[in-house]
């Protein structure tokens, strides 16, 4: 299967994106005070569980999406 150059460049920077918006959200996770993600003995609420998994879900998946974008430029330019 070939992918157009339109495509590959979408899906790569879909996987870019996702990384960088989930790490961002990570950080936040990780330091939020509001008493959402961490209860007052400091210890991992069922919210952060869940958004952390959402967010390796994510890492995951914006990964695959990402190196099939890398893939579909790597072959145009083989081919160019």
């Amino acid at each position: 299967m070939k992918l157009s150059r339109p495509v590959s460049w979408f899906l790569l920077a879909f996987g870019v994106w996702s990384w960088f918006i989930w790490i961002t959200f990570v950080k936040n996770l990780w330091k939020d005070g509001s008493g959402l993600a961490f209860d007052d003995a400091g210890d991992p609420t069922g919210y952060f569980w869940v958004h952390l998994t959402l967010a390796v879900v994510s890492f995951v998946l914006g990964t695959v999406v990402g190196s099939i974008g890398l893939r579909g430029v790597r072959a145009l330019r083989r081919t160019s």
